[in-house]
């Protein structure tokens, strides 16, 4: 099949590819030149596992290709993919759809025949209404049919994630557009059951309602190690006894900082919004977003309470600078209010983060930057573990002490045992366990 894909994001890449490697024809299409001109020379603008080799094979094959040209990308197209971006707007959070309509007049514009319109980006419910009057007001002679097939792709495992999906939300009441999706992902050999066929409206909703899920899921456990903390409970002990319930189930129940990145953020603000809008207001998803605001000013308040009370003129190592482990992407990480945060205290903080190095820079130009764990925490004061990357579960505690000016260490993902940790020379602290003497002191003395 013939397949375009408008916007060489994280999204688009990841799609163009896998349907490529699938047997599809497919062309992405993005107006930006230099991205297009980086693509084809072989360096991805993003870092997702395995996706650089998957685009270099398909580019090899000869059935993947990109280009600036959206009418010679899209010719002889049956489905054509948007996947551009929907950032948060600055003044109200709703969703920015400028990309989105767009992408879609331009599509509109060079149709030349009928073609399947599937909208890939994040967008609010009803969407899909404005998207057919924007083509027929650009094109009225058009025929194109939109129809809303939201991505569920983790950052980090993408690729699998689009092989072996939990399922396929297929949103339209056009019986030929539906058959269409269903045999461009046939190659799949899913079960019928992991298609959900639906009206248009239930697709867009869909999509929003699983991201503000895992976010409140995310948010709850937070709130219940920080009362593990104050009541002397352990919050791995309460994760794993009510995530053995299969109606909650084990996922997304790891106490952290906050959620961050380039989805739970935007999507849960702009369900807010959206729910307003229409005049049914969420209010367990506006309380949500601002506990994991208020989170991450807290971390920063526990790390420096387990630094003694004071940060002033202190050396901290930040590991873990991404939102997630096996990304490049620093969308909203919460280590970057953390880190400002700790600065503000008058803290000096040097960091390392196995991808998110050079988008790190970019936003944190004044921290220093280590070549590696133990490079980060020579000489700090205390060491933060903030992103659950593997690579920070096997360090040497000892070692690292050894480097160190001091022997704070702050595990924001409970990757480490208090008694391992204690016995290589360290003063650990967790996620919600039990606030040791020394920080329930400083803490009453703010």
């Amino acid at each position: 099949m013939r397949i375009g894909i408008i916007g060489t994001g994280y999204v688009g890449l990841v799609t163009g590819a896998c349907l490529a490697d699938l047997g599809h024809d497919v062309v992405c299409v993005d107006k930006d030149a230099a991205k297009i001109a980086q693509i084809r020379s072989g360096h991805l603008p993003l870092y997702e596992p395995g996706l650089d080799g998957l685009v270099a094979a398909n580019v090899g094959a000869g059935r993947l290709r990109f280009t600036t040209e959206i009418a010679q990308g899209l010719s002889g197209a049956q489905a054509i993919f948007i996947a551009v971006g929907t950032p948060a707007r600055r003044e109200d959070g709703n969703a920015d759809l400028s990309h989105v309509h767009e992408a879609v007049a331009a599509v509109a514009r060079v149709a030349t025949a009928p073609v399947c319109l599937v909208v890939k980006s994040t967008v609010p419910v009803g969407t899909g209404d404005t998207l057919e009057r924007i083509i027929a007001e650009a094109n009225p002679r058009a025929h194109i049919v939109v129809v809303s097939n939201p991505e569920f792709l983790r950052q980090g495992a993408a690729i699998g994630d689009f092989r072996q999906p939990d399922r396929i939300v297929i949103g339209t009441d056009d019986s030929a557009a539906r058959a269409l999706l269903l045999e461009l992902y046939a190659p799949l050999h899913l079960p019928i059951a992991a298609f959900v066929l639906t009206g248009r409206r239930s697709a867009e909703l869909i999509k929003y309602a699983a991201n503000a899920f895992l976010a409140m899921k995310i948010t709850f456990i937070n709130e219940m190690a920080d009362l593990c903390e104050k009541a002397g409970g352990d919050v791995l002990d309460v994760a794993h006894g009510i995530g053995l319930d299969a109606r909650i189930g084990a996922k997304f129940l790891n106490p952290g900082p906050g959620f961050g990145g380039s989805c739970f953020p935007k999507d849960t603000m702009a369900l807010a919004r959206s729910a307003q809008d229409h005049g049914s207001p969420m209010r367990l998803i506006e309380t949500t977003i601002a506990i994991n605001e208020q989170r991450k000013r807290a971390v920063a308040r526990k790390i420096i309470a387990a630094c003694g009370g004071d940060v002033r003129g202190k050396s901290l190592a930040i590991l873990g600078l991404t939102f997630k482990p096996d990304t490049d992407d620093m969308r909203e990480a919460p280590a970057i209010a953390i880190i400002l945060a700790l600065l503000d205290a008058g803290a000096r903080i040097r960091a390392f983060d196995p991808a998110g190095m050079e988008t790190a820079r970019l936003q944190l130009p004044n921290i220093a930057y280590g070549s590696d764990a133990y490079d980060a925490a020579r000489g700090a004061h205390g060491v933060v573990l903030v992103t659950e990357w593997p690579v920070f579960r096997s360090l040497d505690l000892s070692h690292m002490r050894r480097m160190m000016a001091g022997s704070t260490l702050v595990d924001l993902r409970n990757f480490y045992r208090r008694e391992e940790a204690e016995a290589s020379g360290l003063c650990y602290t967790g996620i919600g366990q039990a606030i040791p003497l020394r920080e329930q002191t400083a803490i009453a003395a703010e």
